[in-house]
């Protein structure tokens, strides 16, 4: 899936408006210990190396607060920032800022955080056709910005959320009647919208190929039942690896053929990178 520009913009407007309101809240009492007119130029580096990703989110937060201050990039999302490299500089009202200071940092190493490791993995895929997914297992609040740092990375989005693709899990089955009457409601419900049916099983994955599933996901499958997965399937349907992978056996599995790797870790297991703001003198 892609995210469109509509509900890209629409998340930065609404995660830029709760970072103001959550960290000003009636307003910057801190702030206010430098003078009104006193104007400033700040310098944000990189404590590490780091693939940055963010730059619409402190955008839209400088835009929203003060749009009087200046703020110019020396690096683009996608690049990659060396250790005490400038990622951007700023210019303006001293008071303005100190008060976007934190919130900028927090949408910037959350989102390069992402970024790094999502590039992290994708190097050990290097010359496969596999391709590494995400999931929906993102921080409260920051599903697109997440999703957006995995493909500035090098991943793909696997679904956005619970509306713009079916993933039919073993409850859905159990409640549905069977993988066949689920997959055929789902075309009923939404014609057009992907199918995808998670199987733990040979038999199932057989009742998932008959009902024309559009992707199957081999949940924790074993190294040798996925390449016979790909040979049984012999490309009738995509099929998606899932399931106890790490970044050490993630190109093992990848040579089974699958064409996709979801992984939770890229977005749940994060470690912001580390930045600074300093006002230069």
């Amino acid at each position: 899936m892609s995210i469109s520009q509509a509900l890209l913009e629409q998340s930065i407007q609404i995660n830029v408006q709760q970072a103001l309101q959550e960290d000003i809240g009636d307003g910057d009492i801190t702030a206010l210990l430098t003078p009104e007119d006193e104007q400033a130029t700040a310098t944000i580096i990189s404590r590490e190396d780091m693939i940055l990703a963010g730059q619409p989110w402190v955008n839209a937060l400088i835009q929203a607060f003060d749009p009087t201050v200046q703020i110019t990039w020396l690096k683009n999302d996608g690049e990659l920032v060396q250790a005490n490299e400038t990622i951007y500089k700023l210019a303006g009202s001293a008071r303005s800022l100190l008060t976007v200071e934190r919130p900028a940092l927090n949408f910037i190493q959350t989102m390069s955080a992402v970024a790094t490791k999502t590039a992290e993995y994708v190097r050990e895929l290097d010359g496969l056709n596999t391709r590494l997914l995400d999931t929906r297992k993102t921080l409260p609040g920051l599903r697109i910005a997440q999703k957006y740092a995995v493909a500035v990375g090098g991943g793909k989005n696997h679904r956005l959320g619970l509306f713009d693709a079916f993933l039919i899990k073993e409850n859905h089955i159990m409640a549905a009647g069977g993988i066949a009457q689920a997959i055929a409601r789902a075309h009923e419900i939404a014609p057009g919208k992907p199918v995808e049916v998670e199987v733990e099983t040979w038999d199932e994955l057989n009742q998932a190929l008959e009902a024309q599933a559009d992707i199957v996901m081999l949940d924790n499958f074993s190294q040798q039942q996925m390449i016979d997965a790909v040979k049984h399937v012999a490309g009738r349907c995509k099929l998606e690896a899932s399931g106890n992978i790490t970044i050490e056996n993630l190109r093992e599995v990848a040579t089974t053929g699958v064409d996709y790797i979801s992984m939770g870790v890229l977005t749940k297991d994060v470690k912001a990178v580390d930045l600074s703001m300093r006002f230069n003198a």
